[in-house]
């Protein structure tokens, strides 16, 4: 896929949708960074439905250090590896206090530090938290780039590094948001909405989900 043809992607879904965001729910850094360590394996839907639960309650380091383990597992048992879940959230309330006063870092080496953090936890939270230019390549994300073509890889970190390098700089900021939301709606894993598609013309996918006589 040349640079021309990216660019295009990009202008239409940015047309169709000017300020992407995420659709977990939060009200600070925090809360963002446990919603998203919460929602690994998880819908963001059933991520949102637990927090809406916890946060009234605890939505602080020390808040929710004080529930303990077992305290927590009370909010979030209804989502997926729950029991680990809470252990890291826990462990990370501690790192927090112990090492940043209480306050999410904003540099990646030392988000993937904190228990339960991997990189692409760090990079939502940099790139939604802290408005840096960063790709949190989920399964979304990694389908989406390698059946359109806009970035292929054979492993989430080269197609991370992949569409840093090829997404056009004046997009790269909502590209992660664009991407997923695409890929969660319309590119979806089974029976892709290609009927629905406003790249469908641009895309270099060779099956796409359409009758033969309007396939371009």
């Amino acid at each position: 896929m040349n640079k021309d043809k990216r660019t295009a992607i990009f202008e239409r879904l940015k047309a169709a949708n000017p300020a992407p965001k995420t659709e977990l729910e939060y009200e600070s850094v925090f809360e963002l960074l446990i919603a998203v360590i919460l929602s690994a394996q998880a819908t963001d839907v059933g991520v949102n439905k637990a927090t809406r639960r916890l946060y009234p309650v605890a939505n602080t380091p020390a808040a929710i250090w004080d529930l303990g383990e077992a305290g927590l597992i009370e909010y979030i048992k209804t989502i997926g590896l729950y029991r680990s879940k809470a252990a890291n959230v826990i462990k990370t309330c501690r790192a927090l206090l112990d090492d940043h006063d209480g306050v999410v870092p904003a540099t990646r080496a030392e988000l993937v530090a904190l228990p339960g953090v991997g990189r692409k936890t760090a990079n939502v939270v940099l790139n939604t938290a802290f408005g840096q230019a960063a790709m949190a390549v989920d399964t979304h994300i990694f389908r989406v780039s390698n059946r359109t073509g806009i970035a292929t890889g054979k492993t989430v970190r080269a197609v991370e590094d992949r569409l840093m390098r090829l997404v056009p700089k004046a997009y790269l900021q909502d590209a992660h948001h664009w991407l997923i939301l695409h890929g969660r709606y319309t590119c979806r894993a089974r029976s892709p909405a290609c009927n629905d598609c406003v790249i469908l013309d641009l895309c270099e996918y060779r099956h796409k989900n359409l009758p033969e006589d309007n396939t371009p």
